[in-house]
């Protein structure tokens, strides 16, 4: 069945499951997950664990998933973690799903999860296929718009090669940074989490698995949904 979604926003089931009766269940889910996670436990069936204690729904689960982390990530993204005026006259390499989904989420009335880690991120996910949606636009121009008033000139904005629709994305993005001064390759790869992790610039993403390897990052979203969307559904679960 063809996705129709005009919107990037939240679940039909979402108001009930993170209404504030929720809210205290899934912060100890996270600090319990975020424990065994800590002492070594795998993390599927730590989440199993922890899920069924406290009755999840899947939809839940994933939400404390994306939340937790273990004391020694915490550690290591702390230390890592800079401002992005700290990134003045540097090149800044952008994980592109993550940052346009998020910022999307936000604009459409998607819940934005504040993890253990300070990171904002979404429910929101792509399976094979990035359809635009009417929050598109609006998204990238205020990255844009941010980046530059920032003061940033140069960035990498990589996007998955696998994923149907990424050269209309490649596009879209082009055409959004036409009139921008910010100097911009936009790239399509095949595993843009190794480049990011590998990269000698500091990384815009909030996925867990490049925050663990990578250099110097930034929250990108973060700042522009403090900034630009005070609308913003933000449930802190750190």
């Amino acid at each position: 069945m063809p996705d129709r979604r005009k919107h990037r926003g939240a679940h039909p089931d979402d108001e009930h499951l993170f209404d504030e009766r929720h809210h205290q269940a899934l912060r100890i889910a996270v600090a319990e997950f975020s424990r065994l996670l800590t002492r070594g436990y795998a993390g599927n069936s730590a989440l199993k664990l922890v899920g069924d204690r406290h009755n999840l729904t899947a939809r839940q689960r994933t939400a404390v998933m994306r939340s937790a982390c273990a004391d020694q990530s915490l550690e290591r993204r702390e230390a890592a973690k800079i401002s992005l005026e700290g990134c003045t006259g540097k090149r800044i390499a952008i994980d592109g799903y993550n940052l346009l989904i998020t910022i999307e989420s936000a604009l459409s009335g998607g819940v934005i999860l504040t993890g253990r880690d300070g990171c904002y991120r979404d429910l929101a996910s792509v399976h094979g296929t990035y359809r635009k949606v009417e929050e598109t636009v609006p998204a990238l121009t205020l990255i844009v718009r941010h980046l530059t008033d920032a003061g940033l000139t140069e960035l990498d904005w990589l996007l998955d090669r696998p994923v149907s629709n990424s050269w209309r994305l490649k596009a879209l993005i082009q055409e959004t940074l036409a009139s921008s001064p910010l100097r911009c390759n936009v790239d399509l790869v095949d595993n843009p989490d190794t480049v990011l992790a590998a990269s000698g610039s500091p990384v815009v993403t909030s996925d867990s698995w490049i925050l663990d390897r990578c250099g110097a990052w930034i929250d990108l979203a973060a700042n522009i949904i403090d900034r630009h969307i005070p609308s913003a559904w933000k449930l802190d679960l750190s």
